[in-house]
């Protein structure tokens, strides 16, 4: 039986940890021509490449050397993202720190779908997945702001391109995963259980999610299994974007 993904060849940044490798795995597993690129040469993928997606000509280039190799590109998943430990309030959040997750969290999507967009339409449509966040939608008092505004921006950017190119054969969704199960994650909260358990109350499923949960509603976007999906705010988030009072 084909995978979901039976050819299509995916560009998936940020791919060599995390929900990116995880999400590049998965593609694979599913059929796809997976290209895994990260300033990391470990990225997962059947073709990778060390690029810096916040870099103009090298983000060019990227999709330049996918169509020389492949013919065609059908599916971006914009995932490459920091979230620097030194991100807290708006009160002290240095100038430097804001610019610098502006530029990896939002300028490196802009770019990927400036110039990863008009390949997906010349060969036929397909489907942009930019990674956002719960916290898009969500305030927070342990705040972590230039992070939070980062992927605002991207929903933002998502919902417009997913309305404009939706007649030209190009669906674009955000996804916005919840608080996920990272090793650093488990490291954090390992060292502090009640930072661990300030944020858990707040989630209905009691849990943190997992990188193959991530990587299974990347994998619905990406293929045709979500033909009339677009534009949406696609919350992957154990329910705590519709929580108020959860279960004790």
């Amino acid at each position: 039986m084909p995978g979901r993904l039976e050819g299509k060849v995916c560009v998936v940044t940020g791919a060599a940890s995390g929900i990116g490798a995880e999400t590049a795995r998965l593609f694979g597993q599913e059929g796809a021509i997976v290209v895994g690129t990260d300033l990391s040469p470990e990225s997962e993928g059947e073709f990778t490449l060390v690029v810096d997606v916040a870099d103009e000509e090298q983000v060019k280039d990227m999709y330049t050397q996918v169509r020389e190799k492949y013919g065609r590109i059908d599916v971006l998943f914009n995932n490459a993202g920091i979230n620097p430990p030194e991100d807290e309030s708006v009160l002290d959040t240095s100038l430097e720190t804001w610019q610098r997750v502006q530029d990896v969290n939002v300028r490196s999507v802009f770019l990927c779908c400036k110039h990863g967009i008009p390949h997906l339409i010349e060969t036929g449509g397909g489907s942009v997945i930019n990674t956002a966040s719960f916290v898009a939608i969500m305030g927070a008092a342990t705040s972590q702001i230039s992070y939070t505004a980062s992927k605002g921006a991207v929903l933002a950017l998502s919902r417009e391109l997913g309305v404009e190119f939706g007649r030209r054969g190009v669906r674009v969704n955000a996804l916005c995963p919840g608080p996920v199960n990272t090793p650093l994650l488990e490291e954090l909260f390992a060292s502090d259980p009640a930072r661990a358990s300030r944020r858990l109350i707040h989630i209905p499923m009691g849990r943190f999610g997992e990188t193959r949960e991530i990587a299974q509603s990347a994998l619905f976007l990406a293929s045709d299994d979500s033909s009339f999906v677009t534009a949406s705010t696609f919350m992957v988030d154990g329910g705590l974007s519709g929580a108020y009072v959860t279960p004790e």
